[in-house]
């Protein structure tokens, strides 16, 4: 997907970039403006019989595709604790299927299945009223003005963000639906879930707060080193009357996802890989004009300014999450 050359949009993604810069204390040099905190992993993704009814993409047609994995905190601080209640979640799993040279293919995904904002306009007010709250000050103040006009980003923070034991024992939910295409054109339009093999499996706040500031990237790492790390991707499948154009609303839960892409294994560090995200035979469901989030998503990511790209210490890109 090329990168926008609207200026008001380029402005827009640099004032959500400054924004996040902000709220996280200040730039810090090397490292991106969320999700700052990461470790990059490789590993392999092996479809199911099934995805060929969903999608044509080529790494549906192979028996297998290398894959690269991040895993991160929230915050644009690369010094947050894993067991941070406010900072570390929601936690982001980002997968990069690599399907020849420089050309490749994304999921970005994070641990709650829902999102504060439907327009990108939206979440830069969202973070300028984080960004203008004093905590001491007289009420309401002015994230809770912000919050009291904007149910959905009530929702969203309200929503139980609990601490896993480990990575491999975590969720992820894609933001934004997509349409998928067959061999046959038909087509349909789903979000990507990112669900443990292992199961989930979360502590409670007096166990959370006995675990060591980098607890998460220990663990997954000593993991590694035993066994394999299994996820199972599925594709949850929109129905008739479903909204496909705004983040903010969630499909019913008890809703079967009948497309299992099957499981990427994730199996050891790897080099850092760079490369700018070409996705492929998915298309993401239409916003309305100068809306769409996954512009200001991969504009953020792109290189070419200190801000956009901040790779340091394993926690170098993989796509745009």
């Amino acid at each position: 997907m090329p990168l926008t050359t609207d200026e008001r949009l380029l402005t827009l993604s640099h004032d959500i970039i400054e924004a996040f810069d902000k709220a996280d204390g200040g730039i810090h040099p090397g490292f991106r403006p969320a999700h700052a905190k990461g470790i990059l992993l490789t590993g392999v993704f092996t479809p199911s019989s099934k995805s060929a009814s969903l999608t044509r993409a080529p790494h549906i047609e192979r028996n297998s595709t290398p894959v690269t994995v991040r895993f991160s905190n929230f915050a644009g601080i690369p010094t947050v604790s894993d067991n941070d209640p406010q900072n570390a979640s929601p936690r982001g799993c980002a997968i990069r299927f690599h399907l020849a040279e420089h050309r490749h293919t994304d999921i970005v995904a994070h641990s709650v299945d829902n999102f504060p904002s439907r327009t990108a306009e939206e979440f830069l007010d969202f973070l300028n009223a984080l960004i203008a709250t004093d905590l001491a000050g007289a009420h309401p103040n002015a994230i809770e003005k912000f919050l009291g006009a904007h149910p959905a980003a009530l929702t969203f923070v309200q929503t139980p963000k609990p601490i896993p034991t480990s990575f491999g024992k975590e969720s992820f939910f894609a933001v934004s639906a997509f349409k998928f295409t067959n061999a046959d054109g038909v087509s349909l339009y789903g979000r990507y879930r990112v669900l443990p093999v292992a199961g989930n499996e979360y502590l409670d706040e007096a166990g959370a707060a006995v675990r060591s500031p980098n607890f998460l990237f220990d663990e997954i790492k000593e993991r590694l080193a035993k066994e394999p790390v299994r996820f199972h991707i599925v594709v949850q499948v929109a129905e008739g009357g479903d909204i496909v154009d705004d983040a903010t609303v969630r499909w019913p839960e008890d809703r079967p996802h009948p497309f299992r892409r099957d499981q990427h294994t994730i199996n050891q560090r790897p080099p850092c890989h760079n490369a700018l995200p070409l996705p492929i035979q998915v298309e993401p469901a239409h916003h309305q004009p100068g809306h769409s989030l996954g512009l200001r998503r991969a504009r953020a990511c792109q290189p070419g300014r200190t801000q956009d790209m901040r790779p340091a210490r394993g926690a170098c890109c993989a796509g745009h999450d």
